[in-house]
């Protein structure tokens, strides 16, 4: 059996390493700065509005102004309006980390890059709501036709009229940080997870109708035009495109981060796996398998018989 120069990493076992206390801290890390970014990402009033009011000139001016007639259907029709308010006002703080640990569980061997992905484009989107701050459309003047179907319909749920946060906390979210979608993003990204790697039809069936009934939704109940639905596409697009980059960056600052250590004396706390083929163990860094296995024949002596393994 040929063995190569260089042991395995432990990282080509599928789901080595992976940790629930470590990944928690760094999910809530990205999903807090997500929420700071937003804040912190106000930007002027009246650029936002005519951020918002060029992108609705711009859809009109292609004839893709889906807006107006599913926001008149969400506004008059209560039965479709109050169930698409609490998917947009809940689902994606609920269906994302489901998948998360459903993959950390079920599908260890693409976590790692599934999550990555996920990180890398709520990255890309930050910096979208900081540099185009953009009203969506129920913030627009009246004139324009549009009607806020989560004030309209407040009455029906935990949030306030102001916005998609519970009653009285509408001052503590960025109600311009609607370009990209990163609610039609996220939907994506559970949609493609769930169709290409559930083995249940329903669950396939689901990874398709999440995210294009995310993308009515967020239309319908007035909080996002549909050039920002296709923004959120690109972002993760481009998000899936940048994640084994960021992975190869993250592996390096890692590797790193350990040489630091052990030039301190500081052990790493992983623990090092060894590689067991042949009747050989062998462990990162040693290069001849059966070096040990000869050793130890010669320490035994000359006709001496081998301990027994």
């Amino acid at each position: 059996m040929s063995q190569t120069d260089e042991a395995p990493r432990t990282e080509a076992i599928p789901g080595a390493g992976l940790r629930w206390w470590t990944e928690l801290p760094l999910i809530l890390l990205v999903y807090g700065a997500y929420s700071a970014g937003r804040l912190l990402a106000g930007g002027n009033v009246r650029q936002a509005v005519d951020h918002g009011l060029a992108i609705l000139r711009a859809e009109q001016a292609v004839h893709l102004n889906f807006e107006h007639p599913l926001n008149r259907l969400f506004t008059r029709e209560p039965w479709i309006g109050v169930p698409a308010d609490f998917w947009y006002a809940s689902l994606h703080y609920l269906v994302t980390p489901i998948v998360l640990v459903w993959l950390f569980r079920r599908r260890a061997e693409i976590y790692r890059t599934a999550r990555t992905w996920l990180m890398t484009s709520t990255v890309i989107g930050l910096v979208g709501f900081i540099l185009l701050p953009t009203a969506p459309p129920r913030l627009l003047a009246a004139g324009h036709g549009f009607i806020d179907t989560m004030a309209h319909y407040s009455s029906y749920g935990w949030w306030g009229d102001a916005a998609s946060a519970p009653k009285g906390m509408g001052d503590m979210t960025n109600q311009y940080a609607a370009m990209p979608s990163l609610h039609v993003g996220w939907a994506l990204w559970c949609g493609v997870l769930l169709w290409r790697h559930s083995r249940s039809p329903y669950l396939k069936a689901v990874g398709v109708a999440y995210p294009l009934l995310t993308t009515v939704i967020v239309m319908g109940t007035a909080n996002h035009y549909f050039f920002d639905a296709l923004a959120g596409v690109v972002v993760m697009a481009v998000g899936l495109l940048l994640t084994k980059p960021v992975r190869l960056v993250a592996a390096l600052l890692t590797d790193r981060a350990y040489g630091v250590l052990a030039g301190a004396g500081v052990t790493p706390s992983a623990p090092q796996t060894p590689i067991v083929s042949g009747e050989c163990q062998t462990f990162p860094g040693e290069r001849i398998p059966r070096q040990r296995k000869a050793a130890r024949s010669q320490d035994s002596g000359d006709g001496a018989a081998a301990p027994a393994r």
